[in-house]
């Protein structure tokens, strides 16, 4: 027999009663004072939108003891710095035709007008404001929600505003308690500042941490919008990321929204990391971490990228503040779209043009690991390697495949599977292959030897390219395939009993208004009756099929990321085993016209810097590098 489940001792009704203002002040501070990095976040944007050349951040025990932000923008007159403390106040709204505020036209950071009062509810607040032109300056105080009248202070500084942030949390010890240590806190205060003077290369940006200087970022003074984000790129996320990175500049009309403009930086594949930690997303100037636009990143690079490697990427989204709703999260994190499938297929196709350009282009941190690894293993107390052709650490199993030209030979032999998988470039001739590297060479040299019949090993006018034939030949092989299902399309297979799905209403709608993009992938799916589909065709080369399986996944994936996914990258893998099974294997002993012919297919063939899954096909170690290793630089 079932227990009776136990009555509530609260269970009877209560009575509706109004909030005092301290209370709501308090609740409403929960939704967007979270923790001291959204302090800092909202007291930053704030002068931003006061247009501030100038920024100084300052934080003690991680922004819980005491911040300061300090800025020389266009500070807030005498009259308004008690309204500037109270709910519900703002300056960053513009009034629209018929007198009203227009909240669909936001233009600035901090519009909500909700963050001074929000913090003075439950830290101590001081703000010190000189209006531009008033010639004198006024601070006002706030402890706990309660306001102190407004008072002359003393600034020398000139306009701007100063706040400073006390004891945060002490009106509300309930929410102290879950911050995290003061170090990890401020670490979450830095990566906010950081973000955002990513986004602003026109102001300086200074963040001094417990004495310690964390960030001295001085205003960029480039005249091209797209040399100042650079250079501040540079900046902030460092020299091997400008280095391993491509530029990108694209625009998609929106009518009648005019234009939607995607600017800055896209990591090559070959430079992926562990985690989406270096995925930096801004729409209009403001940071965002969105699932649409992370989505979107992740079907740009799924061709480059195994599942677990996370691209590094800096994209700049400017558009109409009409077309993009920014009050979705309190903390203004998260937006939402009027069309999602715009912004989406700009960042897909902005990005796969920009990685397109790279060409077979590869990441100099490849090269960087490869001498490090000379370094660690072979140092000598004199500095000199001290590694030799006869070292057993080299594993040489058997000497080096010769260097012998046959200038009869058909490149086309490569493949033993024949087809399309032959090189098309004809091979160069003998004397070419045994040029000298004074001569003018190509990108990736010409090939000198093939090492364990496996990697071969080409002399560049400024270097040496050590190649991985497998890897290299895949990615080629995988490249011919795509254009041919891209020709041709891909194939469809026709269930003999169609098979039924049962989704939920919503998820159901919305991967039908996927169809057509879905059958262009080789699905075919129709309504049947409310909350369900019946799925008729399949992709003919991805074989047996849980369908059942595929389409919930799809449908998670559109829900979620307003992007079908999942079979995308089934069929990119199956084309991807397809190539891995028909390409150059280790172990095959190559002819130096093979080695060239390769080496001459991988320059002009674009993203074969990587293989299919974003491990690097070759690694260049420039002369100079190689002349370290042997002391003679």
């Amino acid at each position: 027999m079932c227990p009776m489940p136990l009555e509530r001792a609260d269970a009877a009704r209560r009575a509706i009663r109004r909030l005092d203002e301290s209370e709501a002040n308090r609740i409403a501070a929960g939704e967007v004072v979270e923790r001291p990095a959204s302090v800092a976040k909202e007291l930053v944007e704030n002068a931003l939108d006061a247009g501030a050349r100038a920024i100084l951040v300052e934080a003690e025990g991680g922004g819980i003891d005491r911040l300061v932000v300090a800025d020389d923008g266009d500070g807030i007159p005498r009259e308004e710095l008690a309204l500037a403390v109270e709910r519900h106040a703002t300056s960053k709204l513009v009034r629209a035709q018929d007198g009203g505020l227009d909240l669909l036209d936001i233009a600035t950071l901090g519009f909500r007008g909700e963050a001074l009062p929000s913090i003075g509810a439950v830290a101590r607040l001081a703000i010190a404001s000189e209006a531009r032109g008033a010639g004198a300056a006024f601070r006002i105080a706030v402890e706990a929600g309660r306001a102190e009248p407004v008072a002359p202070a003393a600034r020398a500084q000139g306009p701007g505003t100063r706040v400073e942030v006390a004891d945060l949390f002490f009106a509300t010890p309930a929410r102290l308690k879950f911050l995290k240590s003061p170090r990890a806190e401020a670490m979450a205060l830095a990566d906010a500042v950081r973000r955002l003077a990513m986004a602003h290369p026109r102001t300086a940006f200074r963040l001094v941490m417990d004495g310690r200087r964390l960030l001295d970022l001085p205003a960029v003074e480039a005249e091209g919008e797209a040399e100042a984000l650079a250079a501040r790129l540079a900046a902030v996320l460092g020299r091997t990321f400008s280095e391993n990175a491509v530029p990108l500049n694209a625009a998609r009309a929106i009518a009648p929204f005019g234009e939607a403009r995607l600017r800055g930086l896209a990591g090559l594949p070959t430079a992926a990391r562990g985690a989406p930690t270096h995925q930096f997303l801004f729409v209009n100037g403001r940071p965002v971490r969105d699932k649409l636009l992370q989505g979107a990143v992740r079907g740009a690079y799924a061709d480059f990228l195994a599942r677990d490697r996370h691209p590094e990427v800096a994209l700049f989204l400017d558009l109409d503040p009409r077309f993009v709703d920014v009050n979705v999260h309190p903390a203004k994190t998260e937006v939402r779209f009027r069309d999602a499938g715009i912004i989406r297929g700009l960042i897909v196709s902005g990005l796969r043009h920009a990685l397109a350009e790279a060409g077979h282009r590869a990441s100099t941190t490849v090269a960087g690991a490869a001498l490090g690894r000379f370094r660690a293993e072979g140092a000598t107390p004199a500095g000199l390697p001290g590694l030799g052709l006869g070292d057993p650490r080299l594993g040489y199993a058997r000497p080096l495949a010769p260097v012998t030209s046959e200038p009869g030979f058909a490149a086309a032999g490569l493949d033993e599977h024949a087809g399309d998988a032959a090189f098309d470039g004809a091979p160069p001739a003998g004397a070419e292959a045994h040029a000298s590297a004074a001569e003018e060479a190509p990108p990736l040299g010409f090939a000198r030897a093939q090492l364990h019949e496996t990697y071969i090993l080409a002399e560049a006018a400024d270097g040496l390219v050590l190649v991985d034939q497998h890897a290299a030949h895949e990615r080629l092989v995988y490249e011919r395939m795509k254009r041919a299902l891209a020709a041709s399309g891909i194939a469809r297979q026709v269930l003999l009993i169609p098979e039924i799905v049962e989704l939920e209403e919503g998820a159901a709608r919305a991967l039908l208004a996927r169809a057509g993009e879905l059958e262009e992938l080789g699905l075919l799916v129709e309504p049947f009756g409310s909350g369900a589909l019946v799925v008729r065709e399949v992709p003919a080369m991805l074989g047996p099929l849980d369908v059942q399986g595929l389409v919930r996944d799809l449908a998670d994936e559109v829900v979620d990321l307003d992007a079908a996914l999942s079979l995308k990258e089934r069929l990119q893998e199956v084309a991807g085993n397809m190539a891995c099974r028909s390409s150059v294997r280790a172990g095959r002993v190559l002819k130096i016209d093979e080695m060239n012919a390769l080496l001459r297919e991988m320059e002009a063939t674009p993203h074969s810097g990587q293989c299919n899954h974003g491990r690097p096909t070759y690694v260049k170690l420039a002369r100079a590098d190689i002349e370290k290793l042997f002391g003679r630089r």
